[in-house]
Parts: structure tokens; sequence; C-alpha cells
């Protein structure tokens, strides 16, 4: 595993995705206010969903230059998709947003993760 992300740009670019994501869930857009009822994520619970994701998108910028932080947040990311997965099954919710929203980030986090953490250099 490499300390520093090579090449950056996915790494940016998934901290990009974590920013628009934690600012549409701050009042969430219908579609994410959607997933939240169908997981059945009570409304008190949906406040902490933005800081986890600007914590996620500075740690992920942070680790371009501080070694293991990129790497440990883009795990984190990926256990962060998980567990939503996981919220989507136990919730019987196998709509799109199981397939696009949860799974889709998923398959970014991990790519991103082995993309630049893991084969290049």
């Amino acid at each position: 595993m490499n300390s520093l992300p090579d090449p950056v740009w996915p790494v940016v670019l998934l901290a990009l995705i974590q920013i628009v994501d934690g600012a549409m869930c701050i009042k969430p857009v219908a579609f994410i206010a959607k997933c939240f009822d169908a997981v059945h994520l009570p409304r008190t619970y949906r406040k902490m969903l933005p800081p986890i994701k600007f914590a996620a998108a500075a740690g992920l910028i942070a680790g371009i230059w501080i070694p293991y932080l990129g790497a440990v947040t883009s795990c984190a990311l990926v256990l962060y998709f998980v567990l939503a997965i996981a919220a989507h099954v136990r919730a019987q919710d196998f709509s799109r947003n199981l397939f696009v929203n949860a799974a889709g980030m998923f398959v970014i986090c991990v790519a991103t993760g082995v993309y630049s953490f893991v084969i290049c250099r």
C-alpha cells in the first residue's frame, strides 16, 4: 500500500463528490430524503451526515500530503457505504437507492482506494 495517493486526481474527485453530497444532505434534496426515509434513518441522525461527509472530504484532501490519512479515509468511506448497503438490505429497499446511490458510491470508493493507494506507482 502506498502512503500517499498516486495518482491524486481520483482522491480529489472523491473529495469533491463528498463535498457535494454533504451539501445536498444539509437540507436533503428530494432523492436523498427518500433514501433516508427508505432505510428509516431517524431525523436526529440525519444532521450528523453532512459533518461526516465534509470530514471525509477533508481527510481525503489532507491525505494528499499526510501519509496514510487518505488511505484510511478511503477505507472509512468504503465501510460507510457497506453500512449504507446493509441498511438498504435490512429495510428491504432494493430500489434505485440501493443500486445507484449506495452501491454506486461503494464502487467509486473501492476503485479510488485501489487505484490511488494499491496498484499504481
